[in-house]
């Protein structure tokens, strides 16, 4: 890697403000406010709307949409469209 391009990498803390959450990482992101970690350590911290905790795919509420249900409904109640 050439040297004095790259960003600093460093310890951050991502806290999820939906599920009140937070986890430590490295990132290259940096932020004015800083957060006192369970180390005693303080640590930038980057506030995100969702994350793996809150988002519904990773918590198991997503919801499946049934098309091919819909699609049937569709013709049982209108017929079929076009030449048969």
């Amino acid at each position: 890697m050439k040297p004095g391009i790259h960003p600093p990498y460093g310890p951050v803390v991502f806290r999820d403000k939906a599920a009140g959450a937070a986890f430590l990482t490295r990132s290259t992101m940096t932020s004015d406010k800083t957060i006192e970690w369970e180390d005693g350590n303080a640590y930038p911290v980057v506030d995100v709307e969702i994350s793996n905790v809150s988002h519904p795919f990773y918590t198991g509420t997503a919801r499946v949409l049934d098309t091919a249900g819909r699609v049937e409904r569709f013709e049982r109640r209108y017929g079929r469209g076009g030449a048969n």
